[in-house]
């Protein structure tokens, strides 16, 4: 594996810790409006790159299979919601946080849900991150290979296009994590774990590129399902509570058609 292919991989990870970094420049808690402005904006960014960067793509990578095209992001999309239903009702550390006993006060309840919240979506987010690490990963495993008609600039590109997409993602991770009271190193280092799966998973692509890429189109609809699931179960209920709901409309409305903007003009 030459420089100029780490190089690559890394970027996405490098815009991802980028966004993470918004953290430092903001205060420790903000209000109720900018908590909703905030929340509109990650669940716009989500359903977006849910479509544009996940659903689409996994439908194109099977057109092989004619009017059964849309079969694989089917599948895969029902698999990433059922995992984060069971994610949601299994694991421990989220069942902490589950529905309390009515001895517990309501703004211990509303803590513990938002905190609940937050761990669905940095895992939703790393879910997302994981096939566009892979997506890398095959576009320079066909550079290396010389098979896919690939050049070192369409490369870089989609490498710097998904980096740039990533900005988003590390800030919606990172600054939530903060508000809710984690200090501003701890908010960082979990928005820059969840882009550590792309390098990872991209150098992984390319040493089984044989084997992961049939499986494309279910992964990519895979982290589709999953952000879908957070959004509709979480995001968009925080996002409409109380007066002035309409700020997390707004939000939510410019969170989805900058990454769409970002995803048609940079794919």
């Amino acid at each position: 594996m030459n420089s100029d292919v780490i190089f690559g991989l890394m970027i996405p990870f490098w815009g991802t810790a980028l966004g993470a970094a918004a953290v430092f420049f903001m205060k420790r808690r903000f209000g109720k409006g900018l908590s909703r402005a905030l929340t509109g904006f990650a669940a716009g960014v989500m359903i977006a790159a849910s479509v544009w960067s996940l659903i689409i793509p996994a439908i194109e990578q099977s057109e092989h299979m004619g009017r059964f095209s849309f079969l694989c992001a089917f599948i895969g999309f029902w698999l990433g919601i059922l995992f984060l239903y069971l994610l949601d009702r299994v694991i421990p550390i989220l069942r902490r946080y589950a529905d309390n006993s009515k001895a517990k006060t309501q703004s211990k309840v509303a803590q513990k849900k938002g905190t609940r919240a937050r761990v669905l979506m940095v895992t939703a987010v790393t879910l997302h991150n994981i096939p566009e690490g892979m997506a890398v990963g095959v576009v320079y495993a066909g550079l290396m290979t010389g098979t896919h008609n690939v050049t070192l600039g369409g490369a870089l590109a989609l490498a710097l296009g998904i980096a740039i997409q990533n900005l988003p993602e590390g800030a919606i991770i990172s600054m939530p994590l903060h508000a809710q009271g984690k200090s501003k190193p701890k908010a960082f280092l979990c928005g820059v774990l969840s882009g550590a799966v792309e390098p990872i998973f991209g150098a992984l692509t390319l040493l089984c590129a044989a084997l992961i890429v049939p499986a494309m189109p279910y992964l990519l609809s895979f982290a589709a399902g999953a952000m879908v699931y957070v959004v509709v179960e979480e995001l968009i209920p925080e996002m409409t509570q109380g007066e002035h709901s309409h700020i997390g409309v707004m939000f939510f409305a410019t969170g989805f058609t900058l990454m769409m903007s970002l995803d048609v003009a940079l794919g």
